[in-house]
């Protein structure tokens, strides 16, 4: 039962900034200052697009129901050690909505957007389809960075093991000098070697290719320049004409198991002459035992001496039921996640006779800017921490 209050911490303070493990404000912000940090366009859509791949990185493995943000909760994050500061807040509940504003404490960068996925169920999966901008601002640079996250697909939701799949096209756009890059995560496939595997390329604004990306976006990402990967996919077909037809894949006709957990494949071979983009960092001995998380994640839902007395009162590191839980006490957990439920059932039906909308506190509805798209965009303010005119939701 724990995991769903860790999760939900995810949910709200790394994939608010997809996962904060799942915002993307996680553990991998110093790509962001790297990208900063770097003279050429094309070094800096790297960086971003390895950042991107990252973001999503730590969902392997994470298949623990996240408790249900109540509308008008908020998660901050200050880490003075990578150099930001997050905020989030959760915007709508139906549809859930969850946005979040990240800054650099040094003025680097500016990092936003806003999560949620449209379900779809699909018999013995459920399909998210990502849905909201996520946008990066490089500020020194003067670059904006746009995109969306990948399909998410969890797989034997009714029977067997859990096991999450991410699928589809992220193209990122740098809005000031029109570079691109188009990267394919690709669904496992029948014959599941296509498992986590992640292709794609950089161009410029006249569509030179700069560059070929590929790796896994569970383990690693490289670079290497086109014509050395295309020479190396050649000597790879001519590798496998020449197998023996025993060592050949089977015709596999028969597809009744496909949603069974598959085989995780060896890693991707390094085409010589690549750069490494990003590597994943390993997850503590003890991972799963708490959940499959990495060490960054087991830290955000920590209530730490004096945060209490900082903290906007609708943080969800203060949610009653979700402390009562985390200190082992299901039967106070279950009560107050009972109370919290009617209260907030109550209240919404206070605002339909009324005919009042919710208002949110720390962000708005709008105009994406570059994008043209509606989004939510964070009005200021919180860092300011006056807190009085803030709901009571617990």
């Amino acid at each position: 039962m724990q995991v769903r209050a860790y999760t939900h911490r995810n949910n709200k303070a790394c994939s608010l900034s997809h996962s904060i493990e799942r915002m993307q404000v996680r553990a991998y912000t110093h790509r962001n200052n790297k990208a900063c940090s770097l003279s050429d366009s094309i070094e800096r859509m790297q960086a971003v697009a390895a950042f991107a791949v990252s973001a999503v990185a730590s969902q392997w493995d994470r298949t623990g129901k996240p408790f249900n943000p109540l509308l008008g909760e908020t998660y901050e994050l200050t880490r003075e050690d990578h150099g930001y500061r997050l905020i989030s807040e959760q915007v709508s509940h139906h549809p859930p909505i969850s946005a979040f504003h990240a800054e650099s404490l040094v003025g680097d960068f500016v990092f936003h957007g806003s999560i949620y996925p449209k379900l779809k169920f699909w018999g013995k999966s459920v399909e998210a389809e990502p849905k909201g901008t996520i946008t990066l601002e490089l500020l020194k640079h003067g670059e904006v960075y746009t995109w969306t996250n990948p399909f998410c697909c969890v797989h034997n939701v009714i029977l067997g093991k859990l096991w999450i799949e991410q699928y589809g096209t992220v193209e990122i756009l740098n809005h000031s000098t029109g570079d691109k890059c188009v990267l394919n995560f690709k669904p496992c496939g029948m014959f599941e070697k296509e498992l986590h595997r992640v292709e794609g390329y950089i161009q410029d604004k006249s569509k030179k290719k700069h560059c070929v990306i590929y790796g896994k976006w569970t383990e690693c990402m490289w670079s290497v320049d086109p014509q050395t990967y295309e020479a190396n996919k050649k000597a790879e077909k001519k590798g496998d004409s020449k197998k023996p037809k025993s060592q050949e894949e089977p015709d596999g006709a028969d597809n009744d198991d496909a949603d069974d957990m598959p085989e995780v494949q060896e890693t991707v071979a390094m085409i010589p002459g690549s750069t490494l983009l990003w590597r994943i960092s390993s997850r503590p001995q003890h991972s799963a035992k708490m959940y499959n998380f990495t060490n960054f994640a087991m830290s955000l839902n920590e209530l730490e001496p004096g945060m209490q007395e900082r903290l906007a009162p609708t943080d969800c590191r203060l949610r009653p039921d979700i402390r009562a839980m985390e200190n082992g006490d299901m039967d106070e957990a279950s009560r107050e996640k009972e109370r919290l439920e009617e209260k907030q059932r109550l209240a919404r039906k206070d605002r339909s006779k009324d005919e009042e909308e919710w208002s949110t506190r720390w962000f708005q509805s709008g105009t994406n800017p570059y994008t043209s798209s509606q989004d939510w965009l964070y009005t200021g303010g919180y860092f300011d921490r006056n807190y009085s005119e803030l709901p009571v939701i617990y």
